[in-house]
């Protein structure tokens, strides 16, 4: 359950890696979220292969380049050899003591008074990789993918278009919704996304059709990468469900909807979602997010409390969390006459119907075993707000509300060449502001069948 704040939150801690003190950057010296990158501008095919790194301000810090350097303490080193592999894998499966050991190893290294750096000035030039010259990687091998269905707002939204009735399913309060995703087509922020081709029917057609989905949307999400997982046949108390995550991510779960609404009954999502995911390349650990912790979602009057699995007095009083999230979306033509990006979602994370324990814990309670480096996604992040909305078929009200861009340009839903920006932070009065980076794609013309 929740953790305790220490000194690497300390609001007043600064850098000697100047770009951390910004007070703008996702990546002061209170947030070190992980990663895996490559150098892009070294000569050595050695020094180019994956490595395992932190971000801070504008620069990477090499995990493995500290320990060999000597500069981590005993429990920081031990867990830096868990990330040789050049993946995150064997940290998550060591469990979050390993990582917090090692942020917090890091943390004393990289602060404007770090003995070390006294020592030897020329530290930064054998640790640190300046973004600029990285490719950044997806963090670990992702065996399996959940995506949940976990807020009520866009759950009642999306109802509420096709059942104005009865917006919500009688199970919805009770059981956190989810199904089971494609993990093989799951990339990293910056890959460009390719219009899926599939099978759509309209009303009017008797017959489905075979084409370029016309209708392709985003859906804002937060994912949850999984440490230390469980046997088969044991379920997670909901009292340690949290133990099992190792650090949230911004997702991008791309949809296309005309195939989702043709194909969707009676099993659900299959090839409208399963052709690409996004995720965010920074891993921010359940540790960095101490301070913004919030109590969960407060039930309207007459839902029913959750079942005793789900419920938990510590995760209802400190479960939920405060992470805004913003979409920005630009087409070719704003990029072509340099028009900044338009923000045309903004909500947050704190809204979620279902806590990430409650998530984990009702994954398990069949004895579904989950494993190091699973992710689980948050579905669609939305409010009750139009602004708050985090996907094109909610904020365009199913195509009747267009959104009009800088360029006079009309979408209801997403045309080839745009390009679309998730961003989360968290920022709290007497806090740093911490960030997840950006999780990027665009969409670039599909090719494949059209008959």
């Amino acid at each position: 359950m929740p953790g305790t704040l220490d000194s690497t939150h300390d609001p007043a801690l600064r850098s000697w890696v100047d770009a951390a003190n910004d007070p703008a950057s996702d990546f002061p010296i209170q947030n070190l979220p992980f990663g895996v990158f490559r150098r892009t501008r070294s000569p050595d095919s050695a020094a180019a292969a994956p490595r395992v790194g932190v971000a801070i301000g504008d620069q990477i810090v090499d995990i493995v380049a500290c320990a060999d350097a000597g500069l981590l303490d005993r429990d920081g080193a031990v867990a830096a050899d868990l990330c040789r592999s050049g993946r995150l894998d064997e940290l998550m499966a060591s469990g979050r003591d390993s990582a917090r050991s090692l942020r917090q190893s890091l943390s004393a290294l990289l602060r404007s008074d770090s003995a070390a750096v006294r020592a030897n000035r020329s530290i930064a030039s054998s640790i640190l990789t300046p973004m600029a010259d990285a490719e950044l990687l997806l963090p670990a091998t992702i065996g399996d993918y959940t995506d949940f269905y976990a807020s009520i707002a866009h759950a009642t939204n999306v109802g509420s278009m096709f059942r104005p009735d009865h917006p919500l399913l009688p199970n919805y309060k009770w059981v956190p919704i989810g199904y089971h995703g494609r993990a093989s087509s799951i990339v990293v922020s910056g890959t460009p996304v390719r219009r899926p081709t599939g099978q759509t029917r309209d009303a009017a057609d008797e017959a489905p059709r075979v084409g370029p989905s016309r209708r392709l949307d985003y859906e804002l999400e937060v994912g949850v990468f999984i440490a230390r997982g469980n046997a088969l046949g044991h379920p997670v108390p909901i009292a340690e469900a949290e133990q099992k995550a190792f650090g949230l991510c911004i997702v991008n779960d791309w949809s296309a909807r005309d195939i989702q609404t043709w194909e969707y009954q009676p099993l659900g999502p299959f090839l409208a979602k399963s052709f690409a995911t996004t995720v965010s390349p920074w891993v921010v650990t359940l540790d960095a997010l101490e301070p913004y912790r919030v109590p969960a979602f407060t039930r309207a009057a007459g839902d029913p409390a959750p079942l005793p699995y789900l419920a938990s007095a510590d995760d209802a009083r400190s479960g939920g969390l405060d992470i805004t999230l913003e979409v920005l979306l630009s087409s070719e033509k704003m990029r072509a006459n340099g028009t900044p990006a338009m923000r045309v979602s903004r909500g947050s994370f704190r809204e979620m119907y279902w806590t990430i324990a409650q998530l984990i814990a009702h994954h398990t309670s069949n004895g579904c075993n989950l494993r190091p480096g699973d992710l689980l996604a948050s579905g669609t992040v939305s409010g009750s707000a139009r602004e708050s909305r985090g996907c094109l078929l909610e904020r365009t009200w199913r195509s009747t509300e267009p959104l009009t861009l800088p360029t006079g340009e009309s979408r209801t839903f997403l045309e080839d060449g745009d390009e679309v920006v998730m961003r989360g932070y968290c920022e709290r009065p007497g806090r740093a502001r911490i960030g997840f980076g950006e999780c990027r794609g665009r969409v670039e013309r599909g090719v494949g069948r059209g008959e």
